[in-house]
């Protein structure tokens, strides 16, 4: 069984940054949950807030989850 992502699931970095970003916020919603739950794994090795923007920006750029 698929796990439903609530917003406490999603650290409060990569929710601002995809909160500025409409694009990328749309992209990741069209990702599976297991695509999305790949993507938030990877997000918790961030360090910095342009670091953050910057992976999010690969949501639109094409290099999201594989």
């Amino acid at each position: 069984m698929e796990k439903n992502l609530t917003n406490s699931d999603i650290p409060l970095g990569l929710g601002m940054a995809l909160a500025q970003n409409t694009e990328a916020l749309k992209a990741f919603g069209a990702l599976t949950v297991p695509q999305q739950q790949d993507f938030i794994e990877n997000a918790h090795t961030i360090q910095s807030g342009a670091e953050m923007r910057a992976y999010v920006r690969t949501l639109i750029n094409g290099g999201g989850t594989e």
